[in-house]
């Protein structure tokens, strides 16, 4: 992946080398017309030599004029080689994506490193990227005279054929308790609201209250234990048993040790943040407000998650999306620049353009500021390199400029590009809560 980046060309690459097109045929013809004016007017340049004999020891204007045309054309070739420009940006990018994998930020794609300096919004999917991604049961609410142990076996025998995380969370539950797990038969996945399944002839649905309500089920007496858990940043679960509602599990995911720090650090770095989430919009809010993100997109399901972005691109402009799960690959795809966390899935990894090695949101930040400070580097390197010839050509034209002096600045110019990339390496990119 890094060696893909480093061999990858960003958008400002691709300008540079359409100038470079018209640049080299330019010159040669700025070469002829020199060689060509220094036989047609020998004496008024002569007379240009003269005057800047006193400080140019090398002018020699008592040379053959042929001799004088043959020198500033050489010159003029020497001085215009473009060494410098091709070498403007590859270097920045292959140090900048070094650093970055040095520090755990993968880039695998060159022309991330310009889009993500200019990104007005990074979006961040909840579950494995804001939070552990290993949720925990933490409240058992009976009704209909069910008891907890009974609530959690049943609710646990259905979701031991799912393979999302509050699932597991209430399997977990359920084997750490000793409880045995019943047959489970006609499993079925519904996207984005749970499960059903039949236990001893019985059909059970565990899931969101959109499930449940879906299926005719009265789930009014709940509501305000619902609205309570949702409001301490925790998924409320309901379950239903034969169409009568059986209790609620609530399952919370602890925040990452980082999230609140990255936060609040990308949005010194004046960055907005999002969060979009398949949970309720009470619980989505509570998560948000505790980590200090700016704009939340609730009760997602997988497949709506692309449109998602494409509306916040419309709303914002650039985005960036930071996600670990199979579901949100295509919006990963989808969003300006898609950065996976590297504990996530394979398939959201090889969706991005980087990918965070260590799944910390710490490195959100070290993306942003290794983007920014490549992207200078690029810049000054660009302005180095035409600086060069800007000032050398009029003079190579003029004859004041030997050949071998031409050489030597146009050697001193890649040396400068090249080491003003390296410099790029004493630029301190961790977040300012991680220096020292």
């Amino acid at each position: 992946m890094v060696e893909e980046a480093q061999g990858s060309k960003v958008p400002i690459q691709v300008f540079a080398d359409r100038i470079t097109a018209v640049f080299v045929p330019t010159v040669l013809i700025i070469a002829l017309l020199t060689f060509f004016s220094w036989l047609l007017f020998p004496e008024l340049l002569r007379n240009v030599a003269y005057w800047a004999q006193g400080f140019l020891p090398w002018v020699n204007p008592d040379l053959s004029p042929f001799t004088l045309a043959i020198f500033a054309t050489v010159a003029v070739l020497v001085i215009a080689c473009p060494c410098a420009l091709g070498l403007a940006t590859p270097t920045a990018l292959m140090v900048g994506s070094g650093i970055g994998a040095e520090n755990g930020v993968l880039i695998r794609n060159g022309e991330a490193i310009q889009l993500m300096k200019d990104v007005h919004t990074i979006v961040f999917d909840k579950t494995g990227t804001i939070t552990r991604g290993k949720p925990e049961v933490t409240d058992l609410l009976t009704l209909n005279g069910w008891n907890e142990d009974e609530l959690l076996q049943i609710a646990a025998s259905v979701e031991a054929g799912s393979e999302h995380p509050l699932g597991l969370a209430i399997v977990n539950a359920a084997r750490e308790k000793g409880l045995e797990l019943k047959e489970l038969r006609e499993f079925a996945t519904l996207t984005g609201k749970g499960v059903k399944g039949w236990i001893n002839d019985r059909e059970v649905l565990v899931g969101s209250r959109r499930l449940l309500e879906e299926g005719g089920i009265d789930i009014e007496e709940l509501k305000d234990e619902m609205t309570r858990l949702e409001e301490e940043a925790k998924t409320a679960m309901l379950v239903a048993v034969d169409g009568q509602p059986a209790g609620i599990i609530a399952v919370a995911d602890a925040l990452k040790g980082d999230s609140i720090q990255a936060i609040r650090e990308l949005k010194q770095l004046g960055l907005e943040t999002a969060m979009i989430t398949g949970d309720n919009e009470r619980t989505a809010r509570a998560i948000a407000r505790e980590v200090g993100i700016d704009h939340i997109v609730a009760e997602v399901l997988p497949e709506g998650k692309v449109d998602e972005i494409k509306r916040l691109q419309d709303r914002f402009g650039l985005i960036a999306m930071v996600g670990d799960g199979i579901n949100d690959a295509p919006a990963l795809t989808q969003a300006d620049v898609g950065i996976a966390i590297g504990t996530g899935t394979d398939i959201a990894i090889e969706s991005s353009d980087i990918t965070l090695v260590r799944g910390e949101l710490s490195a959100v930040v070290t993306a942003v500021k290794l983007s920014r400070a490549t992207f200078r580097k690029i810049k000054q390197n660009l302005f180095w390199a035409f600086i060069y010839n800007i000032i050398a050509i009029p003079l190579a034209i003029l004859g004041l400029l030997h050949p071998v002096i031409a050489e030597i600045a146009m050697a001193i110019s890649s040396i400068t590009v090249v080491t003003n990339a390296n410099l790029l390496r004493r630029i301190n990119i961790q977040p300012d809560y991680r220096k020292g």
